[in-house]
């Protein structure tokens, strides 16, 4: 009886504990839930550099903290004294920030839309512009103190006066100014470019009359309201860009002679630092041939093609130039021409004077360089594919130096001399810390720490591995996540969390293992999560990613489907539970995997999945697929609707029914294949959402997905 006793009390204590124990929720967990700003790492000071002194803030204040000595601080700047400084420019004070642009100060009066450049050291208003509210595009040069921004199709200026100048005055509704190109790809993210010292403004003019209206239907009016989008589909025609540039001192406007075809695509623009000429990545219609070209500023002649790539498969310019500080004529390229993202010397006559660096691994960010030219600066996956560490390379001798130490992925800042950096960087156990490098001592202090938002809570235990690829010699990496209070006697249901397309990683050694709060969430109802960085995915080389070239969805299942197997292999996982969740590409992903192994996979959610690739974007989709012409064999292969008759399992599709980027026609053509072949996938629309849910709805669809496990997986 005593025994008994005892193993009651300790029964009770047990589930007393688990009973009692904090348990997260899809709103602390989901971006939109209303206690989601509690749970991400935070620190008690932001850092930003100011030629070599950095600066230290917060909301309240701002100092300077002694480079050699972090430790060391004096208070520069308080939100009180700014607030004086604002009083007395009858500001209004709804709210009030610190930060930096360019090395400058300001503070941002959020509510009026005001932004306050200031001086501390004369304890003044440098000066303050305002925006407005139907101001996009806000673009703010420091050098001349002027801002560029669009309203509608049209491009403007405002001084700090508050004139307006109009750079242009295009009624046409198909014209369109100052705003991105392209539909984001080759690495565009803007579409204004300030010359380096304020005196020319760069910008795209889009022509997209040519290119087909697509109807989206906003349903939030009494009477339903069309919304055409330009969308140019993967064979049709594609819109027509050209490069303006407008003169500060005289007013007027040069466009560059980029001559024909019209439909090429005009990428990484570059600015020459005499502000004499301006360089474009200009990539054929076809996307395997680029040529990087030099234009003259005051005439819009091309002047040069500095040198050309070319390939059997596709060219990804990604990256404008870097120029060599103090030295205009020399300049850092970065190119995959021998299979992996590396960096080239040249000059301005298009001499490659040498090959900087060089392996099988990629560079994956240009930090810099020093003040005398001497080194650049960069992160890479050297020495891990998982994780991305700083380093120094030296131009003259080629001597590579590692800077960051810790295990994980890194996101330096270098300081303006090239002598110091903070590093921002987390791994699978390390929330964020903050440390300052002092390069040519190597020393390492650390400046900040974050607290774990997570602390008082139990984690699911996540662990990072690889396996070998469909071709039985490549190494893929996974992340596993066992449940909460994971019992090694048990058999639990899993899901696959899936992308799988180019430009992605999801496997990465940081915190917490790039871990979504989703599946943490998940993780503590009882499910195993894992993921897969299947062939085609990033940061591990051209090969690796283009082998799914002409025939996306292929080669990335069979290396799902090796996932699989290593699941079925784990003593605790239900082989006869297993179901895969995606968005996007991942989205597409679940569909294959659900329709090409139906006997494997018991549960699908697929969210905005591209079904047919015929429907989708000419950059994207022709870089990958080629033409519907050139590939029918491809799109055939690669087209869900021709196995919509292998569904067995419960397959969910989700779509917002205004997504501008995998139209709404791709899981509609799906469905109405399913009713013709007579399988049935279940189906859930969010209203006025677009390709991602926002706001309330994306708490809401994580709840949704959860459920549709919980109800057809567990």
């Amino acid at each position: 009886m005593k025994n008994y006793f005892s193993l009651f009390i300790f029964m009770f204590c047990a589930m007393n504990t688990f009973a009692q124990e904090k348990q997260l929720t899809l709103e602390d967990l989901i971006p939109g839930g209303k206690t989601h700003h509690r749970f991400s790492p935070k620190t008690d000071y932001s850092f930003r550099w100011k030629g070599d002194d950095l600066i230290q803030y917060n909301l309240d204040s701002m100092w300077i903290a002694e480079v050699r000595n972090p430790g060391k601080k004096k208070l520069f700047l308080t939100k009180e004294e700014l607030r004086t400084l604002v009083d007395n420019e009858k500001a209004n004070l709804d709210q009030i920030s610190f930060t930096l642009i360019d090395g400058k100060y300001y503070g941002r009066i959020a509510a009026s839309s005001k932004l306050i450049f200031i001086n501390p050291e004369m304890n003044d208003i440098s000066f303050a512009f305002q925006t407005e509210k139907n101001d996009r595009n806000i673009s703010f040069c420091p050098e001349n103190k002027t801002t560029a921004f669009t309203v509608d199709n049209n491009l403007y200026l405002r001084s700090t006066t508050g004139e307006v100048i109009n750079i242009s005055r295009d009624e046409k509704p198909n014209i369109v100014y100052g705003q991105i190109v392209h539909r984001n790809e080759f690495g565009i993210n803007s579409g204004i470019f300030w010359s380096p010292k304020g005196n020319f403004l760069a910008f795209y003019r889009m022509d997209e009359s040519m290119v087909t209206d697509y109807p989206l239907v906003d349903i939030s009016a009494r009477e339903a309201k069309l919304k055409n989008i330009k969308y140019p589909m993967a064979g049709n025609a594609g819109h027509e860009v050209t490069l303006g540039i407008y003169s500060m001192q005289s007013g007027n406007t040069v466009y560059m002679k980029t001559g024909e075809p019209k439909d090429h695509y005009l990428t990484n623009v570059s600015w020459d630092p005499t502000e004499k000429y301006i360089y474009i990545a200009e990539l054929n219609r076809e996307q395997n041939h680029m040529q990087l070209n030099k234009y003259s500023v005051e005439t819009g002649e091309k002047t040069a093609t500095l040198f050309e790539e070319k390939s059997d498969k596709y060219v990804e310019p990604q990256n404008p130039l870097f120029f060599l500080p103090g030295n205009p004529e020399q300049f850092v390229w970065q190119s995959r021409r021998t299979g992996y993202n590396h960096l080239y010397l040249y000059n301005t006559l298009g001499t490659l004077i040498k090959q900087l660096s060089s392996g099988n691994w990629e560079v994956n960010k240009v930090l810099g360089f020093d003040a005398e030219s001497k080194n650049v600066y960069i992160t890479s996956n050297e020495l891990n594919p998982i994780e991305f560490q700083s380093f120094q390379i030296n131009l003259q001798s080629g001597k590579k130096t590692q800077l960051s130490k810790a295990p994980g992925v890194h996101s330096p800042q270098l300081s303006a001399s090239g002598k110091y950096m903070t590093d921002y960087y987390s791994n699978r156990e390390t929330p964020k810390n903050v440390d300052l490098i002092d390069i040519s001592k190597g020393k390492i202090s650390r400046l900040q720490t974050a607290v774990n938002p997570y602390s008082d809570y139990t984690l699911p235990e996540i662990s990072l591995g690889s396996i070998k690829a469909a071709d039985k010699e490549t190494d893929i990496y996974y992340r596993l996540i066992k449940p909460t209070h994971f019992d090694s006697t048990k058999k639990y249901p899993t899901i696959i969390y899936v992308y799988g397309g180019p430009h992605s990683q999801m496997v990465l050694n940081n915190w917490p293992g790039s871990v979504r709060g989703w599946e943490i969430y998940m993780a503590q109802k009882g499910y195993v999560l894992f993921s897969l960085d299947n062939r085609g995915t990033s940061n591990r080389g051209l090969e690796f990613e283009s082998i799914t070239h002409r025939q996306l969805g292929l080669e990335e299942t069979a290396d799902q489907m090796e996932g699989v197997k290593f699941l079925e292999s784990l003593p605790y996982v239900d082989a006869d539970r297993i179901g895969v969740h995606g968005w996007s590409y991942g989205g597409f992903m679940t569909t294959n995997l659900m329709l090409r192994h139906p006997d494997k996979l018991k549960v699908g959610v697929a969210g905005g999945p591209v079904i047919d690739w015929k429907y989708y974007e000419i950059m994207y989709g022709e870089r990958y697929m080629d033409s519907p012409e050139e590939n029918p064999e491809g799109y055939e292969k690669t087209n869900m609707n021709n196995l919509a008759g292998n569904l067995k399992g419960r397959l969910l599709l989700i779509h917002g029914d205004e997504d501008p980027i995998v139209v709404w026609q791709h899981s509609l053509s799906f469905l109405k294949t399913c009713i013709k072949v007579g399988t049935y996938p279940d189906y859930f629309v969010y209203p006025g959402q677009e390709h991602n849910m926002v706001g309330r709805d994306r708490v809401h669809l994580h709840e949704k997905i959860a459920r549709y496990f919980d109800d057809y997986l567990k």
